[in-house]
């Protein structure tokens, strides 16, 4: 088993509370692991964990576990918890991991979920669509699709996003979530294998060969996933083939990095906007 024998890959350090009396990881920690692993491969199949669930009309227990030590691990060591879906079954499906210091594997494990009736735990098929989602991904496929076009086209599932993100989460007042501005701009969402629209945004036209790229929001369980990366690519190259050479955007601070890491920079001073801290930010370019 080496960690090229898998896509996902979710890495940790080992903290001094997992660590017993031998200065050595306690076994159990282990599992919490691999655990950890399982909740981020949800997230690297675009997949709302919760929301997706609910939409499968069922939920995923744990069934059977297996775990072969080869060696330890210690404080502070960096590991990569390498996890693939091996197989699906009926209602089941088998994951296998591998915890790995370096290239040297410590642990290996062997993880059965069932697919189940919520309320009663009986198991239940495991529902195409999340077979399917789960397969494309093994395969290295795409597990997200991004569509652009206008509020009418769009408007039901970004103002969905919206209203989670900004309404709900962030306790923007409704009046100030909603503008004419939606109605002439082009609209962007990122939506998973399943359906789910996971990513949203906007693009307006600021000025003869500017753009403006406005309401980011990105469902709270994959943020920083990759799918915001997707979403904000889909607008740059909307504003590109309709003439655009420079973009500007108002930039929560908390996301001040994130659009620093795809080329923005800030210009002028912090300010407050609906009682959130923001920077104006921008970015020129000649080619995408």
């Amino acid at each position: 088993m080496k960690p090229t024998d898998f896509r996902h890959h979710h890495r940790l350090r080992v903290r001094w509370a997992e660590v017993d009396m031998q200065k050595i990881v306690f076994n159990p920690h282990y599992l919490a692991y691999f655990d950890c692993a399982i909740s981020d491969y949800w997230r690297a199949l675009a997949m709302p964990y919760t929301a997706a669930m609910q939409r499968l009309g069922g939920d995923i227990f744990l069934r059977k576990t297996a775990v072969e030590f080869n060696a330890s691990a210690e404080m502070d060591d960096r590991l990569d918890i390498g996890l693939r879906c091996d197989r699906i079954g009926t209602s089941s499906m088998t994951f296998v991991g591998g915890i790995f210091r370096g290239d040297r594997l410590l642990t290996a494990g062997e993880l059965v979920y069932v697919f189940a009736d919520p309320a009663t735990q009986t198991s239940r098929p495991v529902p195409a669509p999340l077979r399917a989602l789960i397969e494309a991904y093994e395969a290295g496929q795409p597990v997200t699709q991004v569509q652009t076009g206008d509020w009418a086209a769009l408007g039901d599932a970004a103002r969905a996003l919206r209203t989670a993100v900004f309404i709900e989460e962030q306790g923007i007042a409704r009046a100030d979530e909603w503008d004419e501005a939606d109605a002439t701009a082009v609209h962007a969402v990122v939506t998973n294998l399943l359906g789910m629209p996971v990513a949203t945004g906007r693009l307006l036209q600021q000025a003869p060969g500017e753009g403006r790229i406005g309401r980011m929001a990105v469902d709270r369980a994959l943020r920083g996933s990759g799918v915001g990366r997707q979403l904000i690519q889909a607008l740059q190259q909307a504003a590109f083939e309709r003439g655009d050479r420079r973009i500007v955007l108002s930039a929560q601070r908390s996301a001040e990095g994130f659009y620093q890491r795809l080329g923005y920079v800030p210009e002028g001073a912090p300010y407050d906007e609906v009682g959130i801290a923001h920077i104006g930010m921008a970015r020129s370019f000649e080619n995408l």
